[in-house]
């Protein structure tokens, strides 16, 4: 007799999985299965495909070493399931459990799919996270602003990570003001820790090559790690050779260096490689034995323990809705160099390619270039959205939504950000070398060659004036718009439209 079917998805290969910590390898079996509906919903890179199929079968079959019954579904198996529901469905009237379980998946469209299921399903909260619903819930209950960095706060506190005693370490809570350095070439030494594919995902790789290698974004040079060791080491790799530099220069850009000290570690903790806790207690260990200083510490442990599950925790309190958010009403559609069509452009097209080639880009790239130029342009945020969902390894709904359409895009109305995340050229030529050769201008405000960051910029503010000009921290700005010569902003407005309506659209 089969006691449970115990479901594990393709963004939980946690050995201490709840499921699977509660679970009995005598009496339970594991279901694990790659589904045409979870490859499709979105083109996703075929980076991330492969990497998620390789690090399934690697998981799958650490399980089956540890005792584990495990009913695997390859995608190119025969008569394999194009749901994960249907794999389901296959297992229970083979085995006919008592009961079918899951830890709750992280994105409500598959919340759905498991809850309208017939077999029936038992979906437990995924305690991986420092905060659970109910903690955030009440963080949340009564606040005007839900802004991250009181939540961040009282998480410090609660963790006790870089604490002494009831204060923060070093004196401050935050150090983001001495971590905006822009890099430079001669500082650089150490990239992420690189993995020879083995035979398992080489397999893999033929398969997504054969049916997924239309969509956008290069298969080649497949250097991810696809197990919990490999993922470890590439931990222990950044915290001693990138994360000493990594609060200095984390908001840095260079052409053909696209990761400068940034350790790609994203991707093993939202594949459930690495678990958030290990990983701030790895820097925080670093900080401790005086191999990291404090400002690098802290700026990397907020990005997890503050940012990522400031962002879960929205993401859930918000609900399946929220994605569709579009409160500046934005409709243009996403433009084709997205999809790597041609631009003048050397900051998109850096960021675009580096995309294409390696299903990944660092916040500041995602933040404050393709997300940046989409708000100026007035993408819909919808499209937006789903872009960014499919290009990057490490994009899971629960993420990728409320940082696109929260701080990236202003969709949620200022949820997440007090203010919409626009600039024009010149933050990009402060923390970069992509304006250095390109083919327009940085320092060029308005007429021929004038980067069209600058004239996107004051477009966006005065389309928008009505919404933003009693935000506190945009009074200045408008100001500065307001004292231009009249036929100066007309000028500019004329230009940025004509710009729009040269931008080519479409996949």
């Amino acid at each position: 007799m089969v006691r449970r079917v115990i479901l594990v998805l393709g963004d939980q290969l946690s050995p201490d999985l709840a499921v699977l910590r509660d679970g009995d390898p005598e009496q339970d079996v594991v279901v694990m299965a790659e589904v045409a509906d979870e490859a499709g919903y979105v083109p996703h890179h075929p980076k991330k495909i492969a990497l998620i199929f390789s690090a399934m079968r690697h998981f799958a079959e650490e399980l089956r070493e540890g005792g584990w019954d495990v009913r695997y579904f390859r995608l190119d198996g025969d008569e394999a399931p194009r749901s994960i529901c249907g794999a389901l469905m296959r297992v229970v009237q083979d085995l006919s459990p008592e009961e079918v379980v899951a830890v709750e998946p992280g994105e409500w469209r598959l919340i759905d799919a498991l809850e309208a299921c017939p077999v029936g399903v038992r979906m437990v909260e995924d305690d991986r996270f420092y905060a659970s619903h109910k903690r955030f819930e009440d963080w949340a209950d009564g606040r005007k602003e839900l802004r991250m960095e009181w939540f961040y706060r009282e998480m410090r506190r609660e963790s006790g990570l870089l604490m002494e005693g009831s204060d923060p370490a070093g004196g401050k809570w935050n150090y983001d003001k001495e971590n905006r350095k822009p890099a430079e070439r001669s500082l650089l030494q150490a990239k992420p820790m690189e993995f020879t594919p083995d035979a398992i995902t080489e397999e893999v790789l033929a398969l997504v090559g054969d049916r997924f290698g239309e969509n956008f974004g290069s298969l080649d040079g497949f250097v991810f790690g696809v197990t919990r060791g490999q993922a470890r080491r590439a931990l222990s790799h950044f915290v001693k050779t990138q994360l000493p530099e990594f609060g200095d220069y984390q908001d840095a850009m260079l052409r053909d260096e696209p990761f400068l000290n940034h350790g790609v570690l994203s991707i093993y903790m939202n594949i459930g490689l690495l678990s958030p806790r290990e990983v701030c207690a790895a820097a925080e260990a670093a900080w401790k034995a005086g191999d990291v200083p404090i400002n690098s510490a802290e700026g990397f442990i907020r990005q997890i323990l503050g940012w990522r599950e400031y962002i879960r925790g929205i993401y859930f309190l918000k609900g399946p809705d929220y994605v569709a958010s579009n409160t500046l009403e934005q409709g243009r559609d996403l433009p084709a160099l997205y999809w790597g069509a041609e631009t003048d452009m050397t900051c998109l097209r850096e960021a675009v390619a580096q995309t294409r080639d390696l299903a990944y880009a660092h916040h500041i790239q995602r933040l404050m270039v393709t997300g940046n130029f989409a708000l100026l342009a007035g993408v819909d945020p919808a499209q937006v959205h789903e872009w960014y969902l499919a290009v990057y390894a490490d994009a899971f709904e629960w993420v990728e939504a409320p940082n696109t359409v929260g701080m990236s895009q202003w969709a949620d109305g200022g949820v997440v950000a007090s203010k919409p995340y626009v600039s024009s050229g010149s933050y990009i030529n402060k923390m970069s070398d992509y304006c250095s050769g390109c083919a327009y201008s940085v320092d060029t405000k308005v007429g021929e060659g004038a980067c069209p960051f600058n004239l996107l910029y004051w477009h966006f503010l005065d389309r928008h004036r009505d919404r933003f000009k009693g935000n506190r921290r945009m009074g200045v700005v408008y100001s500065s718009w307001d004292k231009m010569a009249e036929d100066k902003r007309r000028q500019i407005l004329s230009e940025a439209e004509d710009f729009l309506d040269g931008l080519e659209t479409g996949y």
